[in-house]
């Protein structure tokens, strides 16, 4: 192989390599780039630290369970199946029982989502849709705001302010005008105290607003403006355009905070119909109680509710997961 000693400029280095023999622009070609070799390395690097923290925090979800069942095995030994099933909550007795808490918690969570989503989609629709466009980004800020209030000021302001309102006005209305009507006046049954679950659920449906609000409101934004302009170029009017145009576009993606739901639900461990009287539910327990909890077993059945709560979480999740998969699966025929 011959050896060349080339002077050349950047210019003509390309039409130099061309006249090259075939041996030397081969050697020149398997030349190691140190800078591609550094990059490859970065790259290799980067990867392999994401994918630590991916399984780190699979390790971290799988030590939460162990903890939760190793922390709820004498109560799970003790009480069984029956513990889900129980409303008694003694612990000078230790015995426990975790219906009360678990009707509570799904009662107030499906009160804030009869609220807050028809709430929080007329919020977005406005955003997206009907406000000004000088009014779009400080309305925004508002709502997001909300969600920046910790949730022990949303009880405060339950407590003073909204559960005497409920009281006085809201209460004695409900117990006067569905009170008397079958099977739903059950639930507006008892004395007016301002607190129970109603209070709780509804104080919980303003937390969740901003949040809900926001999530819907990027939903509408990916509808392309070329499909709502078409539809307004044909004479749709506003309602024809949501109903045939954003909604059917994206309804795959349309499809408790603690403190504030211990202050207004009651906090009583007693199984009744109405929502206007006092209730509990886990977060309130496990908030209100664990500090206090003495003895091995008393713990432990705070530790299963909390590992239900955990399950009820997961199984909510999978579901809505399914659901999103099933309705984009559908879209995918469809087109």
């Amino acid at each position: 192989m011959k050896t060349f000693a080339i002077a050349a400029t950047a210019d003509a280095l390309p039409g130099m390599i061309a006249t090259m023999p075939r041996e030397a622009t081969v050697a020149l070609a398997r030349m190691p780039d140190p800078k591609l070799n550094k990059i490859a390395l970065q790259d290799l690097i980067f990867r392999w630290i994401t994918r630590f923290f991916a399984f780190f925090v699979l390790v971290l979800l799988a030590g939460i369970i162990a903890s939760l069942v190793h922390g709820s095995l004498p109560a799970i030994q003790k009480f069984g199946f029956g513990f889900l099933g129980s409303t008694e909550w003694n612990p000078v007795t230790e015995q426990f029982g975790a219906l009360v808490p678990i009707v509570g918690t799904i009662v107030t969570s499906a009160i804030a989502l009869l609220i807050g989503v028809p709430v929080s989609f007329g919020i977005a629709l406005f955003l997206t849709e009907l406000s000004p466009v000088w009014l779009k980004r400080p309305l925004g800020t508002a709502i997001e705001l909300l969600a920046a209030i910790p949730s022990i000021i949303y009880g405060m302001w339950g407590l003073f302010v909204l559960a005497p309102i409920f009281a006085d006005h809201v209460q004695p209305w409900l117990i006067g005008a569905l009170g008397p009507l079958p099977l739903i006046g059950a639930l507006f049954k008892g004395p007016p105290q301002g607190i129970g679950v109603l209070t709780a659920g509804f104080v919980l449906a303003i937390m969740v607003i901003p949040f809900i609000a926001s999530v819907m409101r990027d939903v509408f934004d990916v509808v392309p403006p070329v499909l709502k302009e078409s539809a307004y170029g044909i004479g749709c009017t506003t309602w024809e355009v949501v109903r045939n145009i954003v909604l059917p576009y994206t309804k795959v993606g349309v499809i408790g905070e603690t403190m504030a739901v211990t202050f207004l639900i009651g906090n009583a461990h007693r199984l009744t119909p109405s929502i206007l009287a006092p209730g509990n539910s886990i977060a309130s327990a496990l908030a209100n109680e664990f500090t206090e909890a003495v003895g091995d077993l008393y713990t432990s059945a705070l530790i299963e509710l909390g590992l239900i709560l955990f399950l009820i979480t997961f199984v909510v999740l999978a579901l809505a997961k399914l659901l999103l998969l099933r309705l984009a699966r559908g879209e995918g025929r469809r087109t």
